[in-house]
């Protein structure tokens, strides 16, 4: 397989401590062990490729899903559990100008339908996700941010039709936001959630729905022939196959893929509860989930148990050495940002890919040459929501049912430098880094 990062990063090293493993255990399924023929073939069992595998099923298609690790291994087991706008990382003239204002407006209204899916999937299942928060909350790091943050709050109001509620700076603590801040938006669409628990329903309910899950089973090849066949140990024979691998797919799998997607990690800590004096020595008691207006943000929430969970961009190479680097980092943002909790132990602390496509939006469709391919990927840091919602649109597609939003529809462009592409990253980080001054 040809990966772009070192075998690290795709080993369980970036993945140790991760809090989310403590909170629930997984439905276990086997690996193959024999040749199987179905009608789709799934390869990748997180959110889009459950999701699809969910959908497809219940229409009554028979569906394998193949999974390298195990359910929710890769970052839908690892996220911060943000289930909210996003997807994309275009802003509304940039959509205007690429897919007019009526493809800005259906691309939005995905954004939406994406969290409502979620919504629908743990009430009709059952899945307790632990959800929290009231929407979401950007708080502005610097004074002048707060124009951008007006403007967002009239631009949500256009594509979503809700109302947004600006908080001036001295009213922060009221909020129980207080902080290094200079006022906040918050967006009444969306909430937080347990990722693990929702992987965790999520493959009950897929199994429950009659598709076999194969784990610990890497598809190390695909040939097409009259039907489609997936090589991993055994052999799998389908009509169609769906590639919903995200941040972890391989530039060989399927060829289209080389140059197309950018892995960027993403680290998170996750503090033991804290005290209720400890929440009001910081002025930070909301349960809102929350995120600075940096381009390199930092993301963060109180728990229900009253844990913290804070997250941000981690580093650009993946050996145990850059691991380590990236988690000092990370500490030391979040003592710099919550002074107040300087004492208070993070034990837990992990990283995972995100995948960011070079025209910053998320793909769903149709591969390129490869008939009876399909493939969704490049979320940008939100993919509960929209890796879920975009498995949806990947079991339409196959069933001749619904539209995708013409700004998914578009194939992924290449990075320059094909399988060196990451070289590009360290000018691009320096270059935010400086537009976050």
């Amino acid at each position: 397989m040809k990966r772009i990062y070192s075998d690290y990063a795709y080993g369980n090293g970036p993945r140790n401590g991760c809090w989310w493993d403590e909170t629930c255990g997984l439905p276990e399924f086997p690996a193959l062990e024999t040749d199987v023929t179905c009608d789709v073939a799934i390869v990748g069992g997180g959110y889009t490729g459950l999701s699809a595998a969910l959908h497809l099923a219940q229409a009554g298609v028979d569906v394998v899903v193949l999974e390298a690790e195990y359910v929710g291994w890769g970052a839908s087991g690892r996220n911060g559990g943000f289930c909210c706008l996003g997807g994309a990382r275009v802003d509304d003239e940039g959509l205007d100008r690429r897919f007019g204002r009526e493809g800005r407006l259906q691309y939005r209204k995905a954004e939406r339908d994406a969290i409502a899916l979620v919504a629908q999937i743990t009430e009709n299942y059952g899945i307790e996700v632990e959800r929290h928060s009231h929407g979401e909350t950007e708080l502005a790091h610097r004074p002048k941010d707060m124009d951008d943050l007006r403007r967002a709050a009239q631009a949500v109001a256009e594509n979503h039709g809700v109302d947004c509620d600006i908080i001036a700076k001295d009213d922060l603590a009221s909020h129980g936001l207080a902080g290094p801040f200079h006022g906040a938006l918050t967006i009444p669409i969306g909430f937080g959630l347990n990722p693990r628990k929702y992987i965790a329903g999520l493959a009950a309910a897929v199994r429950d729905a009659g598709v076999r899950i194969y784990d610990k089973t890497l598809v190390q090849r695909l040939d097409k022939g009259l039907k489609w066949t997936l090589s991993a140990g055994h052999k799998v024979t389908a009509d169609q196959v769906v590639i919903a691998t995200n941040g972890y797919s391989a530039d060989d799998l399927p060829a289209w893929l080389a140059g197309r997607y950018m892995p960027s990690q993403s680290n998170v800590i996750v503090t033991r509860p804290l005290s209720a004096q400890e929440q009001a020595d910081a002025g930070w008691t909301s349960d809102q989930a929350c995120y600075d207006t940096r381009n390199l943000l930092h993301y963060f929430r109180k728990m229900p148990d009253g844990r913290f969970l804070f997250g941000m961009r981690g580093g650009l190479t993946s050996n145990p050495a850059a691991e380590a680097r990236a988690r000092r980092r990370v500490r030391h943002d979040f003592e710099t940002m919550f002074p107040a909790w300087g004492h208070v132990e993070s034990a837990h602390c992990w990283s995972g890919m995100v995948c960011i496509a070079r025209d910053m939006m998320p793909f769903a469709g149709a591969v390129p040459g490869q008939p009876g391919m399909f493939a969704s990927l490049c979320y940008h840091g939100n993919g509960v929501a929209m890796g879920s919602y975009a498995g949806k649109l990947m079991a339409g597609l196959i069933m001749g049912q619904g539209d995708v939003p013409v700004a998914m529809a578009q194939p992924l462009s290449r990075f320059p430098l094909g399988r060196f592409r990451r070289a590009v990253m360290p000018a691009a980080y320096a270059g935010f880094m400086l537009a976050d001054l």
